[in-house]
């Protein structure tokens, strides 16, 4: 029932960009065309799984589609329509995200639980475990790089949507995590992968195209616990008398975060132990950290040039980046989790869980897979202290009823109560102490910054707001 390949294309061209996980909003797409495509289900509804090369900016991506097929689109999933071209045989087909499909995604399940293959494309099972085959699908709709599905109240499966050259991080830290016995970390229960031949010019490791893990569905993210908080902060009204301190006591409302953002930090430092147990440790020499922070400094000038409402903080971030140049000395690196922020984290009712070892989305596969300085982590989970305390009010939420400077003020109050919580919680539990290492970490969360800047504005630009407010802050 596939359309001729040209109509495939042209629809698929048009429905790319409007995805939140398509990478390239900055700019028009050059070129698209079918890099790989395997039938896993025939008949009416179809499922096709398709691989597409998007060339833009002289670079080409590999991304993964679902592709579901039928005559008549059913109410329920019209949201999800790609288009109507005509197909082979002279007829109209619905094509369709098959993702929100829960009488076509079982069929990966099935797959992962007969370890099955279809074409280029191979299922497997970790340790052994059964895998159910009888649950419906439901996609989350949260703001993520990927896409995920919920199967039940059992599984979660993780399908990588902008595809990266043999076995994805996620797939090889988490993996790594569950064999070790880490509590803190989703037991990875299986994965399917293509052959990398399949792709022109493909060698090497299969590339993983998703993740089946254990479904948390007791925890809630820490960015929806973080937000909570803030938002209780900024609704709670001091005593009369109280005076102007009264606006700097975070401890004061009755949402306060401080606790678990202090045991948030234990289990990120047990985290990072078992990912060094997993891994192994390197020394980084401070040649190499050097030209890390002369890195950081051209990547800083770049985003500048892109993003140019980036420039009136570049002073500030460059000192930042010079005084760790100047300080520089050999420094333990080991694998980290690369892309560590509020909504990465888990609240359980057994404790805080990490998600998503993929590492940040913009980078390349080899600097997610490089090596780093634990502090990197923990410089991530701060600027997304930063973020949440920010995001109400720099227009990327739903605002305070407000406004003022007191609602700044309140701002840097629940950031820095929360963010000390968080170091606090790291060093106890045997993380390298952020206090005692200033200049690492304040080039870090510059770096992290920086990044942020950058992504927002190709990604989300109704967040770029955010960063920026916060890089005021922290670099006046």
């Amino acid at each position: 029932m596939l359309p001729p390949a040209p109509d495939l294309v042209r629809h698929l061209a048009a429905w790319l960009p409007r995805q939140r996980w398509f990478g390239g909003k900055d700019g028009p797409i050059d070129d698209l065309a079918i890099a790989a495509a395997t039938e896993l289900h025939p008949g009416d509804p179809a499922l096709h799984h398709l691989v597409v090369d998007v060339r833009q900016n002289s670079g080409t991506d590999h991304y993964q589609i679902l592709l579901g097929v039928r005559r008549d689109l059913p109410d329920r999933l019209r949201y999800a329509e790609i288009g109507a071209p005509t197909g082979e045989d002279g007829a109209k087909v619905r094509l369709y995200d098959a993702t929100h499909d829960p009488d076509l995604t079982r069929i990966l399940l099935d797959g992962l639980a007969r370890e099955a293959s279809a074409g280029p494309l191979r299922f497997h099972r970790a340790g052994g475990a059964p895998i159910r085959t009888d649950l419906a699908s439901l996609p989350i709709t949260s703001e993520q790089s990927n896409t995920s599905l919920l199967f039940g109240d059992a599984y979660i499966c993780k399908l990588f949507r902008r595809l990266s050259k043999g076995v994805n991080l996620d797939l090889e830290v988490n993996l790594a995590l569950t064999r070790g016995g880490c509590p803190h970390a989703p037991a990875v229960l299986g994965w399917f992968d293509l052959d990398p031949g399949a792709l022109a010019g493909g060698t090497g490791e299969p590339i993983t195209l998703g993740l089946l893990s254990d479904y948390l569905h007791t925890g809630a993210d820490g960015w929806s616990l973080a937000i909570a908080s803030v938002r209780d902060w900024y609704a709670h009204t001091p005593a009369p008398g109280d005076g102007e301190w009264a606006e700097l006591d975070a401890s004061a409302a009755g949402g306060d975060f401080a606790a678990e953002a202090e045991r948030l930090g234990a289990a990120t430092a047990a985290v990072h132990r078992a990912l060094a147990d997993a891994f192994g440790v390197t020394t980084l020499p401070a040649a190499e950290v050097r030209s890390m922070a002369a890195r950081m400094n051209a990547e800083l000038t770049g985003t500048c040039r892109a993003v140019p409402r980036l420039a009136p903080h570049a002073k500030a971030l460059t000192a930042a980046f010079l005084d760790l140049a100047a300080q520089a000395e050999p420094l333990p690196v080991q694998r980290v989790h690369g892309d560590y922020h509020l909504g990465q984290a888990l609240r359980t009712e057994t404790g805080w869980t990490l998600l998503d070892f993929e590492g940040e989305p913009a980078r390349t596969p080899a600097e997610r897979r490089a090596p780093a300085h634990p502090l990197r982590d923990v410089a991530g989970m701060l600027r997304s202290f930063e973020y949440a305390a920010r995001f109400l009010i720099a227009g990327a939420g739903t605002a305070p009823t407000e406004s003022g400077p007191w609602l700044e003020t309140r701002a840097h109050a629940w950031a820095a109560r929360n963010r000390a919580a968080f170091c606090r919680g790291y060093a106890a539990a045997g993380g390298p102490d952020p206090a005692a290492h200033a200049a690492l970490i304040r080039a870090f969360e510059f770096e992290k910054a920086v990044y942020e800047v950058r992504y927002e504005a190709r990604n989300r630009p109704a967040w770029l707001p955010v960063p920026l407010t916060s890089l005021a802050h922290l670099t006046a």
